[in-house]
C-alpha cells in the first residue's frame, strides 16, 4: 500500500514563498504521476499541479508562472515550490496519485493527510 506524507505548510504573508514536499513510501513512486491538489473551506478539491513519471508537468491556470512542481525519484519525493503567494492560495494541500492523463481528484484513491497553507493579506 502506497502512503503519501506531505510537509512544508505554514502561515506566510502575501508575496512570500513556501515549499511543500510529498514523500511516498514505496518504489511505485518512480512510475507514477504525482499531483498536488488543494481544498479551501467550502470548496471542492482542485488540481494545482501534476508531474508525470517522465517529468511532464501540468498546472492550473491560477498558479501557472508562480508555482513549480518537481520530483526527486531517488528520494521518492515531489516538491511544490510556491512563489508570490496570494490569500486565495489558502487551503489544505494534498498530494495524490492520479491515473494520468486523468487528473480529476474525484477518482483518486490514494491521498496524503494534507498540509495547511495560510496566506495572510
Amino acid at each position: 500500500q502506497v502512503q503519501l506524507v506531505e510537509s512544508g505548510g505554514g502561515l506566510v504573508q502575501a508575496g512570500e514563498s513556501l515549499r511543500l514536499s510529498c514523500q511516498a513510501s514505496v518504489s511505485i513512486f518512480r512510475s507514477s504521476a504525482i499531483g498536488w491538489y488543494r481544498q479551501a473551506p467550502g470548496k471542492q478539491r482542485e488540481l494545482v499541479a501534476v508531474i508525470t513519471s517522465s517529468s511532464v508537468t501540468k498546472y492550473s491556470e491560477s498558479v501557472e508562472g508562480r508555482f513549480t512542481i518537481s520530483r526527486d525519484n531517488a528520494m521518492r519525493t515531489v516538491h511544490l515550490q510556491m512563489n508570490s503567494l496570494k490569500p486565495e492560495d489558502t487551503a489544505i494541500y494534498y498530494c495524490g496519485l492520479p491515473a494520468w492523463p486523468r487528473t480529476d481528484p474525484r477518482v483518486i484513491r490514494t491521498w496524503g493527510q494534507g498540509t495547511q497553507v495560510t496566506v495572510s493579506s
